[in-house]
């Protein structure tokens, strides 16, 4: 069964809901295609479901500009920094800050954890549980749900970090609308 087809103790569509899927989207993709690695926005759409579209963060090694195409019609979802665990609770991380800017304009994401552990089943050797097996996982995190864009190009910018060094920095510039590659 695949991970998606697991079910969640959280409504999909929930803030906690949505992390957990965001999740399951970075351990469905090997360390090789993996979104939070990738350095122009080449694997942005792989494994994004229907309804939603994840924007990844970034492993914290300088600054990251990716290009993608969204569709049309759908709400992102973002974390400013994130930290999932295996089996037991995510740590909180009582100094991390986050930013989101959309098209210039600020937006403070919000604090969002899964206390209650959810499956998650990726490819070999993924970024998060490294394993084809179900794990048990939680995430906590600074995330950013926006709305749909209108169609047409946008610049979506994220910093955030743990409060000891490690920022993440991801610029996005999507082209909402169009074909998708």
């Amino acid at each position: 069964m695949p991970t998606t087809e697991l079910p969640l103790p959280y409504d999909p569509r929930s803030p906690e809901g949505l992390a957990a899927r965001w999740v399951r989207w970075v351990a469905s993709c090997s360390v090789l295609r993996s979104p939070v690695a990738d350095e122009t926005g080449q694997d942005a759409a792989r494994n994004q479901p229907g309804d939603v579209w994840f924007l990844a963060g970034s492993h914290g090694d300088g600054p990251v500009t990716r290009s993608c195409q969204v569709p049309a019609g759908r709400d992102l979802f973002v974390p400013a920094v994130n930290v999932w665990a295996v089996g037991g609770p995510a740590p909180v991380l009582p100094e991390a800050f986050g930013r989101v800017h959309v098209d210039g304009a600020e937006l403070l994401p919000d604090e969002v954890a899964t206390p209650e552990p959810f499956p998650v089943r990726g490819v070999f050797l993924n970024g998060v549980n490294r394993s084809r097996k179900t794990r048990p996982m939680t995430v906590w995190g600074l995330w950013q749900l926006i709305p749909a864009l209108a169609p047409g190009g946008h610049d979506v910018h994220v910093v955030g970090g743990d409060g000891h060094g490690f920022v993440v920095d991801v610029r996005y510039q999507l082209m909402v609308g169009g074909p998708q590659r």
